[in-house]
């Protein structure tokens, strides 16, 4: 059921079903953290696994002598199951490990230098020598952090959110003559169309959607070619441009090679940067999703402007209840994702020297945040804001007994006198109309010529 392999440290036993070697087993048994989900994303194996074949064609090319073509067809091989995902059982590290992320990347290259030489038929590649060679972890696996990210914002998050836009576009459109209480401070405020207030949940999110479009552009930067402190030491001039190349082609997203490998190496502020945007758009999701709860409340003694699907049962002792459940599952991954902003933050200002030695954790809670967002939005519009309806005689009801249509009187009879009209109509239960002729500052025809509240929006 074992066999032995062999590193620096000496042999050890590793399952003989894996293509791991021993560093991945030493990691493997030395950190035996958490139960065991915590697992290095899969996305980072992918990233990597791109990585180790856009490094092998650039080897192929700079250094034949090292990378010959023997080596090189079946390492391509491993490197496409990999990256179809058929190898997924021969990744089974922990995020807490090495900061560095130097025993995934071992993993990576340990996997890929024994199933090609399975493909091969014989041991003829080393997962230092040949699958490492020209790179550093130190290099690399920043570099697969900055790709996965990418890949996953553009990938995961934005297909979503950009079904989330469309919806409330939707929505926006088929409410357009639907008039309602604006509401400030949770106070009542002056009238509105129901499109309105969805168009300003529209755009927040589109507003989201530009700001991580360009956070993403300083992520396209890789460190590969740095290797082990940004020197690039024991990789070819121009290795770094060309691998950048090469993931390019091979991703069909862009990417470049860092100016500075030094930068590259010991700062993750790029990451930073860019899950502030995904805490931006967490927050505001925090805000519309609220926003919608608090509009459907009721049915009979909340607001109960809208209507929203009912998707299960919502209490366990009061028959007929149904809850917000799609808004409060948002909301809680809102406050995940704000969470994760803070380990992502901390994570970044650490590390000394030539490297930061936080990185495992700090592209676990990135991804995970692209994660969830991406699966909330996704729930969230298929599940709640395809099925809003507003309740049209509800909102008529609450916008005619709003003290603040008073405001239409403002320009004729002046602040005060309208604040004495709001005042009087609250203390005595009065229409604003009543209230305003019983005070005998306006005459019935003149009132009726100015007082038009669909007019205020």
């Amino acid at each position: 059921m074992f066999r032995i392999e062999k590193d620096s440290l000496g042999e050890i036993e590793v399952p003989a079903d894996k293509y791991w070697g021993a560093q991945t087993e030493r990691s493997r048994r030395n950190f035996p953290i958490g139960d065991g989900l915590e697992k290095m994303p899969e996305e980072v194996i992918t990233a990597l696994a791109v990585l180790k074949r856009a490094a092998a064609a650039v080897n192929f090319l700079f250094l034949p002598e090292k990378m010959t073509q023997e080596k090189l067809l079946p390492l391509l091989a491993a490197c496409d199951e990999v990256i179809g995902g058929t190898l997924a059982a021969h990744f089974p590290l922990l995020v807490w490990q090495t900061g560095s992320g130097t025993q995934t990347n071992m993993n990576v290259n340990e996997v890929l230098a024994n199933r090609a030489n399975e493909i091969l038929g014989r041991k003829l590649l080393h997962p230092n020598d040949d699958v490492n060679l020209s790179q550093s972890s130190n290099d690399i696996f920043p570099s697969a952090m900055h790709m996965a990210a990418v890949l996953a914002v553009e990938g995961r998050l934005f297909p979503a959110l950009d079904g989330l836009i469309a919806a409330f576009a939707r929505l926006e459109e088929e409410n357009r003559d639907v008039l309602k209480c604006g509401r400030t401070h949770l106070q009542d405020a002056v009238p509105m169309r129901f499109s309105q207030e969805i168009s300003g949940w529209r755009s927040a999110l589109e507003t989201d959607r530009k700001m991580l479009q360009a956070v993403l552009e300083p992520l396209r930067a890789l460190a590969a070619g740095g290797t082990a402190v940004g020197t690039g030491l024991n990789a070819p001039e121009g290795f770094d441009r060309a691998v950048a190349a090469e993931v390019s082609r091979l991703t069909g997203s862009r990417f470049e090679a860092a100016e500075n490998k030094f930068h590259a190496l010991a700062f993750r502020d790029e990451l930073v940067f860019a899950h502030g945007a995904l805490k931006t758009l967490a927050a505001d999701l925090m805000k519309v999703a609220n926003d919608i709860r608090f509009l459907a409340g009721g049915p009979r003694c909340g607001l109960g402007e809208i209507t929203i699907p009912a998707n299960e049962p919502g209490s366990s002792i009061m028959p007929g209840k149904v809850n917000p459940t799609q808004c409060e599952a948002v909301t809680m991954i809102a406050a995940q994702v704000m969470g994760n902003d803070v380990t992502v933050g901390l994570a970044a200002s650490q590390g000394h020297f030539e490297l930061n030695v936080y990185m495992p954790v700090m592209i676990y809670n990135f991804l995970q945040s692209v994660r969830l967002l991406g699966d909330g939005m996704r729930s969230f519009e298929a599940r709640c804001v395809s099925g809003i309806r507003p309740v049209k005689e509800k909102m008529r009801q609450n916008l005619e007994g709003s003290l603040m249509l008073v405001t239409a009187l403002s320009p004729h009879i002046g602040y005060e006198k309208a604040a004495q009209i709001a005042q009087k109509a609250l203390r005595e239960d009065l229409s604003i109309r009543d209230a305003c002729l019983s005070l005998g500052f306006m005459t019935p025809e003149d009132f009726d010529a100015v007082f038009h509240p669909e007019e205020m929006v």
